[in-house]
């Protein structure tokens, strides 16, 4: 288990994260997600101890992970941007691995690389993006930690790759103690693999909840109702995070089971209403818009 206890970070005077509290449990998939600079890269580096917060602690496993062997050899950092050893081949950079994790499994590694068609005796420069994306995964896999960090880990792979990648981390946890922690704009990559998902906002956690109990606490739902006064009165008894209104069709996201919405609608007696499915990126949108990140501020 990681502990995310206060953790604050300043760059100069820019705040980078800001009374970070969080719990990532074992066994799981952890989505990170958040707006432009919401301190996603910083909140992982000082998880995987290469960043020492400024307060708080982030503790693995019960000890605290900053300048602490014990717990670091615990964690495999997947920066956004991979770096390899100039000249490096996938082979070499096995064998570096492996110095530093002494769990690294070869077998695995070379039985990966070919099932991914890539060699372990080219030059990885001569790689595209994306495949050298494909390398840096394997190695932290093969790496055989307990907690593997992930930044923007579908960038550049092709959807075959990355539903590939995700077998592959659905074999680890069946497999062996595996706890990845994911961090990524690609909100549908992420709905489709984790189980809990951290919401950052300007350096704030705005929300970290079990994604399916996130879904069962917020609902789309659209309805028409002839008396103007009913359509106050639901948006004053619900929850509102988004609402719109296009004729005479509302539009409204807000907090609460599927039954306590409906219930507060049927009671006006609309001509029509139904309950629509929500993406995690809808769900996105809606936190962040109530935490004052709104298009409609940003587009002129």
């Amino acid at each position: 288990m990681i502990e995310i206890n206060g953790v604050n970070k300043y760059f100069e005077d820019v705040k980078a994260l800001d009374n970070i509290v969080a719990t990532i449990s074992e066994g799981s998939i952890f989505g990170l997600v958040g707006t432009n600079g919401a301190g996603k890269s910083t909140l992982l580096r000082i998880l995987s101890g290469v960043l020492e917060a400024d307060t708080g602690m982030v503790l693995v496993d019960g000890e605290d992970v900053y300048e602490n062997p014990h717990a670091k050899a615990k964690i495999c950092f997947l920066s956004d941007t991979a770096y390899f050893f100039p000249n490096a081949t996938a082979k070499s950079m096995a064998e570096f691995y492996s110095v530093a994790y002494p769990g690294f499994s070869f077998d695995r590694f070379y039985e990966l690389l070919e099932r991914f068609g890539l060699e372990k005796k080219r030059k990885i420069s001569a790689y595209s993006k994306g495949m050298k994306k494909q390398i840096s995964i394997l190695l932290g896999i093969c790496t055989g930690t307990k907690y593997l960090f992930c930044d923007e880990t579908f960038d550049g792979l092709d959807p075959v790759m990355r539903q590939a990648v995700k077998s592959i981390f659905a074999s680890e946890l069946m497999n062996r103690k595996f706890t990845p922690v994911i961090a990524s704009h690609n909100l549908r990559e992420l709905e489709d693999i984790c189980d809990h998902i951290g919401l950052l906002h300007k350096g704030g956690i705005l929300l970290s909840k079990d994604l399916e109990d996130m879904k069962f606490h917020i609902h789309k739902v659209q309805c028409v109702l002839q008396d103007p006064v009913k359509e106050e009165q639901i948006l004053r008894e619900l929850e509102v995070m988004q609402y719109e209104k296009r004729g005479s069709l509302m539009t409204i996201v807000a907090r609460g089971t599927r039954q306590e919405i409906l219930m507060c609608i049927e009671e006006k007696r609309p001509i029509f209403s139904e309950v629509l499915p929500l993406t995690l990126e809808e769900i996105f949108i809606s936190e962040t818009e109530v935490a004052g990140y709104d298009v409609k501020n940003v587009i002129c």
